[in-house]
């Protein structure tokens, strides 16, 4: 059973989420409206994983997620928001959130969300992978090329598991697909990483996509 902390200002968004989950085999430990309750919260009790929104009165998600992967490193986060611009998306992933979801994605892909990140598997929602795909594309900067650089240096295996982390599959699915061990699936992952130079799955998936 996982412990989720929601954070939002809408109260009937929070009531919502709450009997969805509750529903669905998971623990709300707390309701915040703002970032500054969400850490009054967590000094109260712990998470497994955080549903924060971004724009709130009092202290905003961006703000909140700095704090939280500095002080519960350990605690996934997942943004849950209406808003999708590049400012939001850049900032909300670089501070570390683990998923960016919108509000409008439906119940059955915040709960696969959930269960994924706590997985170890990142999820962004198909708008918000094609704003962060243009913002690669049209990106010139030497990191970049970099990249570009070290993908030819990837093996056949390696490009093929590539190939579909781009398309999203998890571990699990990638193994299936291979006919290998998750294990082996991992150990290429990370080769993939140490070549690529880029050590987060979200990031690498977006700059395979571009």
């Amino acid at each position: 059973m996982f412990r989720v902390l929601l954070v939002d200002d809408e109260t009937m968004l929070l009531d919502s989420l709450e009997i969805i989950l509750s529903l669905n085999d998971m623990e709300i430990v707390g309701k915040a409206h703002d970032g500054n309750e969400a850490l009054e919260i967590l000094t109260k009790v712990s998470c497994d994983i955080a549903l924060v929104d971004l724009n709130m009165k009092g202290m905003g998600g961006i703000e909140l997620i700095g704090h939280m992967k500095k002080l519960y490193p350990q605690t996934r986060i997942l943004v849950l928001t209406t808003f999708y611009d590049d400012a939001n998306i850049t900032n909300a992933i670089s501070g570390g959130a683990d998923g960016y979801l919108l509000k409008d994605s439906g119940k059955d892909a915040i709960l696969g969300a959930i269960r994924q990140i706590m997985g170890g598997i990142s999820v962004l929602d198909p708008k918000v992978m094609q704003r962060l795909t243009t913002l690669v594309v049209h990106s010139t900067t030497k990191e970049n090329v970099s990249e570009e650089q070290a993908y030819g240096e990837l093996t056949e295996r390696e490009r093929e598991i590539a190939s579909l982390l781009a398309e999203g599959l998890t571990n699990r699915q990638i193994a299936d697909r291979l006919y290998i061990s998750e294990g082996t699936v991992k150990n290429y992952i990370s080769a993939i990483y140490d070549k690529t130079g880029i050590h987060d799955r979200v990031k690498l998936v977006v700059a395979l996509k571009g």
